[in-house]
């Protein structure tokens, strides 16, 4: 578990739910919560706010036993907006609240993500969400944020992977009581699951790549939060807290960065999604 910098505790480990959508999508949420997850991880555009709500509700699950969180995208971040979208999530969901609400992108060239920003505060203390952060925001941005309203994200999350490390962009969130969560932990299950540094390494823990990236980013102190459709996946992809993976083969692992290392180049500083 990880506290917050608002008090509130989520867990260290979540799933994914891009692309999982209608009766396919719901059963494949609900094995995912069968099989042990309890953070899911949803957004606004990824239309499938139902699908996870309509999950939680079969899987017998107690609502307050799970962390759910969800995405304002970038074009209600106009304030009013930014409350009615959230209410309507929520509708869609057939919530009360959401554990943790983010701002979706930073979408700097528009320049209203103080504004929308404003409108989660306020959100958290009507009671819609519990925790306020934002996706994908550079320092520049937190630093704004912090600036304008005097108050910082719980949570930022990013892309990361071995091909895409983020350091500097995690020991800015890590100096500023900031929690990173990683999407596309496992590069989109992309090449990073062909590399050979990575299958040498599975070999010797006798673990997959897929679980030597998830350990390898559990212990840089973030949150993985892999997706997968597969009921064996996901328990493969939760096996792996019976290991740990040694301080030189974490430098290994970490020297597989590139500077150039993010799967489709929406690089926060110029990419705008709506």
């Amino acid at each position: 578990m990880y506290k917050l910098n608002d008090g509130q505790e989520i867990p260290g480990f979540g799933f994914g739910t891009y692309k999982l959508n209608g009766r396919s999508g719901v059963q494949s949420i609900v094995s995912a919560i069968n099989n042990g997850y309890t953070m899911l991880d949803t957004a606004y555009n990824y239309e499938n706010e139902g699908a996870v709500g309509k999950a939680i509700a079969e899987s017998g699950i107690n609502r307050d036993r799970l962390t759910v969180t969800s995405k304002l995208p970038g074009r209600y971040y106009a304030y009013d907006d930014a409350i009615t979208a959230l209410q309507e999530s929520l509708y869609r969901a057939h919530l009360d609240y959401f554990d943790l609400y983010l701002l979706h992108w930073p979408n700097p060239k528009r320049g209203m993500y103080v504004e929308a920003w404003q409108a989660l505060i306020d959100a958290q203390k009507f009671g819609l969400v519990k925790s306020i952060g934002v996706c994908n925001f550079l320092p520049e941005h937190l630093n704004k944020l912090k600036k304008e309203t005097g108050i910082l994200p719980s949570v930022n999350q990013i892309e990361l992977h071995p091909y895409f490390n983020q350091e500097t962009m995690r020991k800015f969130d890590a100096d500023n009581g900031i929690v990173t969560m990683d999407w596309s932990p496992l590069g989109r299950a992309s090449s990073v699951l062909q590399n050979e540094t990575l299958i040498k390494l599975g070999k010797k823990y006798k673990k997959t790549v897929g679980q030597m990236i998830l350990r390898w980013e559990l212990q840089l102190k973030t949150i993985p939060i892999p997706k997968s459709a597969s009921p064996v996946r996901q328990r493969e992809n939760m096996d792996i807290f019976d290991f740990e993976i040694s301080a030189e083969d974490m430098l290994q692992i970490n020297a597989l960065t590139k500077p150039d290392g993010r799967t489709k180049n929406q690089d926060p500083a110029v990419y705008e999604e709506f």
